[in-house]
């Protein structure tokens, strides 16, 4: 199977795109509005970017009519956002939170989760998140689709706090991600849940290297 996205159809069902893409971390990103309303929503078009300083950037799509998401939108208006990590025991509180709902509509409430005090920001946390990330904005670019859905705006965000519960933290200072259990998105309407780590290190590696990899600063 094979055919050319710009000029064709796709010949299965469902587009295979997003499914060979996977699995993809969920930026569960909480802001609050000019006007202090809370929002909260899933994005699976996150990532880190580079460790020092530590960066990210999440992709929203526009809505059909073109308009910009309220995540965005409040973003760049106060200038700050929060990532909260997605888990198995959150997935039915992220999924609520992932509703298109009014902008006047608290998603906390809705997604019945409750709400943290942030250090730099006034964006809250979801408290009952395990690790979450406090993100200065820095820029949007927006890239043009071919449809107004298919717009998409990539935002650029600074990470200036990191919370991570002890509780999660191992005895040799790493993150227990098999108990963290993060979830992550697949294509269609699947996700997937991280319980089996295994660890394989470069051969020969350098310092250099080893640092990039474990994003150790070194000044």
């Amino acid at each position: 199977m094979e055919y050319d996205p710009g000029q064709e159809t796709c010949p299965l069902p469902y587009s295979p795109f997003k499914s060979c893409t996977v699995p993809r971390p969920i930026g569960w990103l909480s802001t609050i509005s000019p006007d202090g309303i809370a929002n909260l929503a899933p994005y699976s078009q996150w990532q880190n970017l580079t460790f020092d300083p530590p960066m990210v950037m999440f992709a929203a799509n526009r809505y059909p009519d073109g308009r910009v998401k309220d995540t965005v939108a409040n973003a760049k208006s106060t200038g700050w956002f929060v990532w909260n990590m997605a888990t198995w025991d959150l997935r039915e509180a992220v999924n609520l939170s992932a509703m298109a709902l009014p902008a006047d509509e608290d998603e906390f409430t809705h997604a019945g989760v409750s709400k943290g005090k942030s250090v730099h920001c006034a964006a809250p946390r979801v408290v009952e998140a395990p690790a979450h990330f406090e993100c200065r904005y820095l820029s949007t670019h927006t890239l043009e689709g071919d449809s107004p859905v298919g717009t998409v705006d990539v935002v650029f965000a600074r990470v200036e706090r990191i919370h991570v519960a002890d509780e999660f933290v191992d005895a040799d200072g790493k993150l227990d991600i098999a108990r963290l259990q993060p979830i992550a998105r697949m294509g269609y309407y699947d996700y997937t849940v991280v319980r089996d780590v295994f660890e394989m290190r470069i051969p020969n590696a350098g310092d250099a290297a080893a640092d990039g990899l474990e994003g150790k600063v070194v000044r």
